[in-house]
């Protein structure tokens, strides 16, 4: 008898062993909103590129574009829930559930890629991405949205008053609601996926995203005016469910870290890059292009800092307006 059971315990620790490398063994399920010709998919590729790459197989990255899993505010609400493990998400969004996040979207807060590179990668953003742990997330690092120009069907845009009355659709986000109320349009939030609908049906007159997005989702198709506005500067956050997270050894929470990281100045480099490219597709696809008086367009956004400043910090505004 104590042989037999000296044999099963023997069997048992062997086939413990042997299900080690199958128990650490993961799938991550990443998603986005945006198609596979997004900067968004081109970070999450390279994202899955490293960490399968680093950990031998041990860690899988699915991918799930086009708003298959949700869009970004379900998405939000599903990592906090464990259902999706990882996504790559719009800043906008995020304030719904961390209003402090929405300092990012104040309008003209940055006035240079390297001085948004420097506010997030540094202290400022590090203890955003921190904080996000709380809420239920895993904040691994911001990639590039970039900044944000207004198209629309109806008439070139040079000042605000070229604004007024324009149907505009936002992300939900109210920081974008009031700078775009202050710039005297008539302001539309709704999720991307009803967007695009509504652009093709002319319910909406316009929109306002950097010009990968513009190409990517050919809106030079129902848009006949580009305004470089430039009137925000748009990160993505890479982001975990703190479940997902939590379930990674230390090893392999420290590749998704340093993958996410490497993913994210992916990301920018390539946006940085195709720019210029980006601006002159679609002017020969037949946009017209004007470069509006942003000295205006920042003076009649002055109100939106007065509303937003005791939410968010006076000190924490001046803190990123110092930048440079």
């Amino acid at each position: 008898m104590k042989r037999t059971v000296a044999l099963l315990s023997a069997v048992f620790f062997v086939l413990v062993l042997a299900s080690g490398p199958a128990a650490a063994a993961m799938d991550i399920k990443m998603a986005h909103v945006v198609n596979e010709n997004d900067a968004f998919h081109i970070c999450a590729l390279k994202f899955k590129e490293l960490v399968e790459q680093g950990s031998g197989g041990e860690l899988t990255v699915t991918i799930y574009p086009n708003a298959k899993l949700g869009d970004e505010r379900n998405l939000l609400e599903s990592m906090r829930m464990g259902v999706v493990d990882s996504a790559i998400v719009t800043g906008g969004p995020v304030m719904n559930f961390m209003p402090k996040f929405g300092v990012f979207d104040l309008p003209f807060l940055f006035s240079t890629p390297e001085q948004a590179y420097k506010v997030l990668d540094g202290e400022i953003g590090k203890k955003m991405l921190d904080d996000m742990y709380a809420i239920g997330w895993k904040g691994l690092a911001y990639g590039e949205r970039g900044f944000r120009n207004l198209t629309n069907s109806k008439r070139p845009v040079n000042t605000p008053e070229d604004m007024k009355g324009l149907k505009i659709r936002l992300m939900q986000n109210p920081v974008y609601v009031d700078s775009f109320k202050a710039l005297g349009a008539n302001a539309v939030p709704m999720a991307w996926t009803e967007a695009l609908t509504a652009l093709q049906q002319g319910t909406i007159d316009g929109q306002e995203n950097p010009l990968n997005v513009i190409v990517s989702f050919n809106l030079f198709e129902s848009q006949k005016h580009l305004a470089l506005t430039r009137h925000a500067y748009a990160p993505n956050v890479i982001m975990m469910s703190k479940i997902t997270w939590e379930k990674l050894s230390p090893e392999h929470q420290k590749l998704v870290q340093e993958s996410a990281q490497a993913a994210a100045e992916h990301n920018r480099a390539y946006d940085n890059e195709k720019e210029a490219e980006w601006l002159q597709f679609l002017k020969d696809k037949g946009m017209e292009v004007t470069e509006p008086d942003t000295a205006l367009l920042r003076e009649a956004a002055k109100p939106v800092y007065e509303k937003y400043e005791a939410e968010f910090g006076k000190d924490l505004i001046e803190a990123i307006l110092s930048v440079e």
